[in-house]
């Protein structure tokens, strides 16, 4: 009898615990894809415009030379290598402009790259 009592609380304890892991993924919101192409000298898009609180996979593509982009305000960076992606997921937790600056020189007109972020409501 004590082997059935222990035996139904762990089930019970096991699918209490699963739904409330599969209620909590729900209450997430998916994280937003945002793709970049960097090439010497201009991230195209150049602006982009995000959701606060929304998560976001910012998936950065070099077209040519390595590149790097940092938004200073956001505590996010990621680097690229030549004809390579790199990837950073964050979620913006305030709104405002920010400006992404380059973080990896990629050669004479690298001080105009800049890549900007509107994070809104």
């Amino acid at each position: 009898m004590k082997k059935r009592v222990l035996l139904l609380t762990l089930l019970f304890g096991a699918f209490t615990l699963l739904n409330l892991v599969n209620l909590r993924a729900w209450g997430e919101s998916p994280a937003r894809r945002v793709e970049v192409s960097a090439r010497r000298y201009s991230f195209d898009p150049a602006e982009i415009t995000l959701k606060m609180g929304q998560p976001v996979v910012l998936v950065v593509r070099s077209a040519d030379v390595a590149h790097g982009l940092r938004f200073r305000d956001l505590n996010v960076e990621v680097k690229v290598r030549a004809h390579n992606t790199a990837e950073v997921q964050f979620t913006p937790q305030k709104t405002g402009d920010f400006v992404g600056h380059r973080s990896v020189f990629c050669g004479s007109g690298h001080g105009s790259m800049t890549l900007k972020l509107h994070v809104v409501d």
